[in-house]
């Protein structure tokens, strides 16, 4: 039998029966819930549907007589609730990621892009090059845009005005806006088709940069003027005015000449051995030195303790602009100092040296990735050979 009001109010500790598997449970404290119990499958479960305050007596029996028409059909009642909070849970969750790729904008997609990606990229320029693009050309635009809500025409809108004048540089952003967007759908930031991809996409709206690049080439100094040039250069002084001339000697580029350091030279054995950390291919190269840029050597002076062949200012490594600065005073300000690498080139390519020697001593991948995983040899030898006449060369008088 159902219990009765009073019955109810004046229940003390325990379990009380109520019929149907309904049972008012009253702790020792007083406070009063409801409990179903049933059982399925030959197993005894026990279920709490709430207080006696939130439930009524009335409602509590309606309440069980729907549950105990479902363990009749089958249904265990703790499993479909369990159920219903799983799905409702998993609404929430969908309901707040979509709110969440609603405020996400597209900075924050790009700095936490930059964040994640950063302790692979090689250096800290290549990280404010990023920075400095994103800021300067996709922010003003999108920057404070949904990331979920970037479109085609937004991508181009950014690249219109500086695809024709500046092509490099929007190939470079249009590339980085293409990882973010990438990126934050991968972190489910964003859905469908990325709006900056090039093929199937902007090459509808845009030309191609091959139509509109202007080719720019490093100034070079046509190579039978060279050994003038060095002369003239062998009468400066200066540690910019060394590494000038160490550079043009070796056909390295001003970054590896700049940085590189007595421990990587082998006097010995005539050789230089750059480690792929300071390559731009992440690759090691050597470079045989030439009597000439042994002699160079020999003569530079050592600091104690400063491990640096050029070492400049507070014992730093000299500036991008140091050995620009030594042709602006030599009055060649037409010329660059990685065009003497172009120099280089066309000398040994007029004197007939192999093809792969020269790209060797530049530092050139030769063919493809699979080209260059069976590539066993870097010429060395014939490229000292080589080396030692470009060297002869330059001392012409």
């Amino acid at each position: 039998m159902p219990l009765k009001n009073t019955q109810i109010v004046s229940a003390g500790p325990g379990m009380h029966a109520d019929g149907n598997g309904l049972y008012l449970n009253v702790t020792p404290k007083g406070a009063k819930s409801w409990i179903f119990r049933y059982q399925l499958n030959g197993k005894r479960c026990e279920m709490g549907l709430g207080s006696l305050v939130g439930l009524p007596a009335p409602e509590a029996r309606a309440l069980a007589a729907r549950l105990r028409a479902n363990v009749a059909n089958g249904v265990d009642p703790l499993a479909q609730r369990h159920a219903e909070r799983e799905a409702e849970q998993a609404a929430k969750r969908a309901a707040d990621l979509e709110l969440r790729r609603r405020q996400l904008t597209f900075r924050a997609a790009a700095e936490s892009h930059v964040a994640n990606q950063k302790t692979g990229w090689s250096n800290g320029k290549h990280i404010q090059q990023w920075s400095n693009t994103l800021k300067t050309y996709v922010y003003p635009k999108i920057g404070d845009k949904p990331v979920d809500e970037i479109t085609t025409a937004d991508v181009a809108a950014i690249l219109k005005p500086i695809w024709s004048v500046k092509p490099e540089t929007a190939s470079r952003v249009r590339m980085r806006v293409e990882a973010v967007l990438n990126s934050a759908k991968a972190l489910g930031w964003r859905s469908g088709e990325n709006p900056a991809v090039w093929k199937g996409g902007l090459d509808a709206v845009l030309p191609r940069t091959s139509k509109v690049r202007t080719v720019r080439h490093h100034p070079a100094l046509p190579w039978e003027d060279a050994p003038a040039f060095v002369m003239n250069l062998r009468l400066r002084e200066g540690v910019g005015a060394r590494a000038l001339e160490f550079a043009i000697l070796t056909s390295a580029r001003s970054g590896e000449v700049r940085g590189a350091r007595w421990e990587e030279i082998d006097l010995d054995k005539a050789l230089w051995t750059i480690p792929a950390g300071r390559m731009k291919a992440k690759r090691e190269h050597r470079v045989p030195l030439s009597d000439a840029c042994l002699a160079l050597l020999a003569e530079l002076p050592r600091l104690d303790g400063c491990p640096l062949v050029f070492p400049g200012l507070y014992r730093q490594p000299l500036s991008d602009m140091s050995l620009s600065a030594v042709l602006k005073r030599m009055k060649y300000d037409t010329i660059t100092v990685h065009g003497f690498r172009s120099t280089f080139r066309d000398w040994a390519a007029e004197k007939g040296f192999a093809f792969d020697a020269i790209e060797a001593a530049l530092a050139h991948q030769i063919g493809n990735k699979v080209v260059v995983a069976y590539l066993r040899t870097d010429h060395l030898e014939a490229r000292k050979a080589m080396m030692q006449t470009w060297a002869s060369f330059l001392a012409k008088r």
